[in-house]
Protein backbone atom coordinates (compact mmCIF):
# COMPACT_ATOMS: atom_id res chain seq x y z
CA UNK A 1 0.00 0.00 0.00
CA UNK A 2 2.93 2.26 0.39
CA UNK A 3 4.05 4.03 -2.86
CA UNK A 4 1.53 5.68 -5.11
CA UNK A 5 4.02 6.47 -7.68
CA UNK A 6 7.72 6.08 -7.45
CA UNK A 7 8.76 9.20 -6.43
CA UNK A 8 5.84 10.27 -3.58
CA UNK A 9 4.69 7.68 -1.00
CA UNK A 10 1.12 7.83 0.27
CA UNK A 11 2.50 9.32 3.59
CA UNK A 12 4.13 12.23 0.97
CA UNK A 13 0.34 12.58 -0.46
CA UNK A 14 -1.80 12.64 2.83
CA UNK A 15 0.40 14.89 3.93
CA UNK A 16 2.88 13.66 6.40
CA UNK A 17 3.75 13.41 9.95
CA UNK A 18 1.40 16.71 10.98
CA UNK A 19 -1.93 15.59 8.54
CA UNK A 20 -1.31 11.65 9.85
CA UNK A 21 -0.85 13.01 13.55
CA UNK A 22 -3.94 14.96 13.65
CA UNK A 23 -5.77 11.95 11.71
CA UNK A 24 -5.11 9.77 14.17
CA UNK A 25 -6.04 12.04 17.49
CA UNK A 26 -9.18 12.91 15.57
CA UNK A 27 -9.81 9.26 15.33
CA UNK A 28 -9.28 8.64 18.86
CA UNK A 29 -10.86 12.18 20.13
CA UNK A 30 -13.99 10.89 18.27
CA UNK A 31 -13.68 7.34 19.79
CA UNK A 32 -14.03 9.02 23.29
CA UNK A 33 -16.41 11.89 22.24
CA UNK A 34 -19.29 9.94 20.44
CA UNK A 35 -21.80 7.73 22.09
CA UNK A 36 -21.64 5.38 18.54
CA UNK A 37 -17.90 4.56 19.23
CA UNK A 38 -18.32 2.97 22.57
CA UNK A 39 -18.12 -0.31 21.66
CA UNK A 40 -14.75 0.23 20.19
CA UNK A 41 -13.65 2.65 23.05
CA UNK A 42 -14.19 -0.42 25.62
CA UNK A 43 -11.60 -2.60 23.92
CA UNK A 44 -9.19 0.91 24.92
CA UNK A 45 -7.23 1.50 28.23
CA UNK A 46 -8.59 4.72 29.93
CA UNK A 47 -5.81 6.36 28.50
CA UNK A 48 -5.64 6.17 24.78
CA UNK A 49 -2.28 7.75 24.51
CA UNK A 50 -0.36 4.74 23.95
CA UNK A 51 -2.60 3.51 21.04
CA UNK A 52 -2.65 6.78 19.51
CA UNK A 53 0.86 6.75 19.23
CA UNK A 54 1.11 2.78 18.26
CA UNK A 55 -2.00 4.00 15.83
CA UNK A 56 0.28 6.77 14.24
CA UNK A 57 3.29 4.82 14.18
CA UNK A 58 2.31 1.43 12.04
CA UNK A 59 -0.06 4.23 9.61
CA UNK A 60 3.11 6.49 9.26
CA UNK A 61 5.24 2.95 7.85
CA UNK A 62 1.98 1.64 6.24
CA UNK A 63 1.82 4.39 3.99
CA UNK A 64 5.41 4.36 3.02
CA UNK A 65 7.02 6.86 5.79
CA UNK A 66 9.56 5.83 8.44
CA UNK A 67 8.97 2.58 10.10
CA UNK A 68 8.70 3.65 13.61
CA UNK A 69 6.40 0.10 14.43
CA UNK A 70 8.49 -2.05 13.38
CA UNK A 71 11.33 -0.16 14.70
CA UNK A 72 10.02 -0.20 18.21
CA UNK A 73 7.73 -3.39 18.14
CA UNK A 74 9.09 -5.67 15.04
CA UNK A 75 6.42 -6.80 12.72
CA UNK A 76 2.76 -5.39 13.57
CA UNK A 77 0.82 -9.06 13.40
CA UNK A 78 -2.24 -7.14 13.53
CA UNK A 79 -4.30 -9.53 13.98
CA UNK A 80 -2.63 -11.62 16.66
CA UNK A 81 -2.17 -8.35 18.28
CA UNK A 82 -6.07 -7.71 17.88
CA UNK A 83 -6.78 -11.68 18.98
CA UNK A 84 -7.54 -10.74 22.67
CA UNK A 85 -10.50 -8.88 21.87
CA UNK A 86 -13.59 -10.00 20.12
CA UNK A 87 -13.63 -8.15 17.21
CA UNK A 88 -17.04 -8.21 15.00
CA UNK A 89 -18.98 -6.60 12.24
CA UNK A 90 -20.18 -4.17 14.85
CA UNK A 91 -16.57 -3.62 16.19
CA UNK A 92 -14.96 -3.38 12.57
CA UNK A 93 -18.04 -0.60 11.35
CA UNK A 94 -17.49 1.85 14.45
CA UNK A 95 -13.33 1.60 13.61
CA UNK A 96 -14.25 2.22 9.75
CA UNK A 97 -17.00 4.98 10.48
CA UNK A 98 -14.52 7.09 12.97
CA UNK A 99 -11.51 6.53 10.78
CA UNK A 100 -13.58 7.88 7.80
CA UNK A 101 -14.99 10.73 9.74
CA UNK A 102 -11.57 11.61 11.37
CA UNK A 103 -10.55 11.83 7.51
CA UNK A 104 -13.18 13.91 6.59
CA UNK A 105 -12.55 16.55 9.54
CA UNK A 106 -8.93 16.65 8.61
CA UNK A 107 -9.29 17.50 5.23
CA UNK A 108 -8.04 14.54 3.78
CA UNK A 109 -9.41 14.55 -0.22
CA UNK A 110 -12.55 12.72 -1.04
CA UNK A 111 -10.44 10.53 -3.79
CA UNK A 112 -8.28 9.72 -1.08
CA UNK A 113 -10.31 8.81 1.80
CA UNK A 114 -12.02 6.27 -0.71
CA UNK A 115 -8.71 4.73 -1.72
CA UNK A 116 -7.91 4.43 2.05
CA UNK A 117 -11.46 3.47 2.59
CA UNK A 118 -11.13 0.61 0.92
CA UNK A 119 -7.88 -0.86 2.47
CA UNK A 120 -8.74 -0.12 5.52
CA UNK A 121 -11.86 -1.99 5.28
CA UNK A 122 -9.91 -5.46 3.73
CA UNK A 123 -7.49 -5.30 6.99
CA UNK A 124 -10.63 -4.41 9.60
CA UNK A 125 -12.83 -7.50 8.30
CA UNK A 126 -9.43 -9.74 8.50
CA UNK A 127 -9.46 -8.84 11.88
CA UNK A 128 -12.89 -9.93 12.47
CA UNK A 129 -12.56 -12.66 15.24
CA UNK A 130 -16.27 -13.26 16.46
CA UNK A 131 -19.13 -14.44 15.22
CA UNK A 132 -21.91 -12.01 14.49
Amino acid sequence: MATMTESRTLYDTIGGAETLRAMVDRFYDLMELEPEFAGIRAMHPPSTDGSRDKLYWFLTGWMGGPDLYQEQFGHPRLRARHLPFAVGSSERDQWLRAMAWAMEDVGIAEDLRLRLMESFYQTADWMRNKAD
